[in-house]
This record gives C-alpha cells, structure tokens and sequence, in this order.
C-alpha cells in the first residue's frame, strides 16, 4: 500500500522549527504516511488556506474566521501569548495614544491576530488608526524609518526591539491577560475536514508527538531551531521557543480553547470579522 503523503505548513520562525524538530529528524513518524514540511510566513499562510490549498498548516486564529467551516483547529502546536508577553505595538520614540488623535499603524498583514488583536485594543481606548500592511520582518526598520507612528511586531522582534532603539507602546499579550485572564491566542494548526477522521487522527498525532520530542530533547531541538532565528542568540531562541512552545502547545486544553473562542467572539461583537463564526475543534 502506497503511503499517503501529508505536507505540514508553518512559518519560518523559531518556535515552529522547534516544534516539527522530531517530524524533520525523523524521530517521530506514523506507518501508512509519510510526512513533509514547507514554510511561509503567516500572512502567506493565511491567503493560501483560504483559498483551500493547504490541507494542514499554521494559520493565524483571525484567519480561522474567514476559513468557511472547512478547517478544524488541532489541540496541539498553537502559539498562545502569555500573561506578561505577546506581539509588541512600539513606535520611534516614546508614545502615548490618545482619544481623538489619528494613528498610522504598520500590522504584519490583514489576517494576523496581532492585527485584531490590536484592533481591538484601540477600540476600547476610542483611538483612530490606519493600519498599513507591511512584511513582518520590516516593521520594525518601517517604525524606524518614520514611515508609520507605531508598528506591531512579532517572532523574535518581540525579544530585540529595545536593542533596535524602539520603545514599546503596549504588549498585547499582556493586555490580553489584563482584560480576559487568558493567553492571547495567535496561531493554530487547522486540518482540512474533508482529509477524514483517519487522516486527521494520525496527523494530529505525529504533531503532537513531534513537539513532545523537542520538550524533551530540548538542546538538540534548539540548535535546529536556531537557524531560523532572525538575529537572536542561542540564549535568546530559547526564550523565545520557551514563551511560544509549552503546555499550552501540546494541548490547548480548557484555557487555551477558551480563549480562542473569547477572542472571536470579542472580534464578531466588534464587526471586525464575519458574523456566525465558530471555532471548531479536533
């Protein structure tokens, strides 16, 4: 019988290398499939799986509500915010918002959570932007360019901003927790309903599988990480794989799920993304 092959998407950042360490080097596998991986950057990502091409892939969780009810949201290999971190809004120098000003504001592409995320935030404050879709990796040299007041980043940007003189106007992530108690949810891996229950078995079991091994071989899994590290040191991959990669990513659990639902919910309520959307789970 001819193995059934499955390619895996995700970005090419340092967490999610991290996470398929034990699919790339072969230490995890499943008989009757065989499994590839490709990479992209999120908001490539998000576009493709619209479109339906992706059978399993990482796609932003504000993505998943334009998704059409064909994907399911796997329990395992989310990135989830934390209670004092996420995608960072920082500007050129120091900024305060204010009600009644208006913003330009760089986001890393229209389906980013980071973008609703922010959204959100400046809704609540009563603040005025126009956001500008830029690649995620020159949002920050955008900020420092004076192209656009302020610009939100993500993947290691979040650990060296400071070292790129920008200051930080809000973590999301923290404003996330202030508000809900809960971890900001920013990317997923959604598998295509129409794979079958088989299919959807095994690849969510590999997944999972794959991000145990790297936990629990953490230094090999880290210098393989490292390679697509933009800019950051062995001490600070690890920090970065510690802040995205962790019990949350192995099962999104109550909490996890939760939030996701909360954070889509919060975005309907807002009309910011359509009406009648819900998460559905593996």
């Amino acid at each position: 019988m001819t193995p059934k092959e499955i390619t895996i998407f995700h970005s090419p950042d340092s967490d999610d290398a991290f996470m398929f360490y034990g699919l790339t080097c072969g230490a995890v596998s499943e008989p009757g499939y065989v499994f590839s991986h490709d990479l992209a950057d999120i908001e490539t990502l998000n576009k493709r799986t619209l479109k339906g091409e992706l059978d399993v892939t990482a796609v932003s969780v504000h993505a998943y509500a334009y998704l059409g009810g064909k994907y399911l949201i796997m329990p395992c290999g989310a990135s989830m915010g934390g209670q004092d971190y996420g995608p960072k809004l920082v500007s050129r120098q120091a900024l305060t918002l204010q009600s009644g000003r208006h913003y330009t504001i760089a986001i890393p592409g229209q389906y980013t959570s980071a973008a609703l995320a922010v959204r959100l935030f400046l809704k609540a404050r009563g603040v005025d932007a126009e956001f500008v879709n830029i690649a995620f990796d020159q949002v920050q040299h955008a900020v420092r360019e004076g192209k656009v007041d302020c610009g939100i980043i993500i993947h290691e940007g979040q650990l060296t901003h400071e070292r790129e003189g920008l200051q930080l106007v809000v973590d999301l992530g923290a404003w996330w927790w202030g508000e809900t108690k809960l971890p900001l949810p920013l990317g997923v891996n959604v598998i295509r309903k129409d794979l079958g229950n088989e299919t959807i078995r095994a690849c969510t079991k590999v997944l999972k599988e794959s991000i145990e091994y790297g936990l629990s071989h953490r230094p090999e899994a880290i210098a393989y990480a490292l390679q697509y590290g933009r800019g950051i040191t062995p001490e600070q991959a690890d920090t970065f794989v510690g802040m995205y990669v962790n019990e949350l990513t192995c099962d999104l659990g109550v909490n996890g799920r939760a939030s996701i639902e909360l954070f889509l919910e919060k975005g309907r309520a807002q009309g910011f993304i359509p009406a009648g959307v819900r998460a559905e789970f593996v």
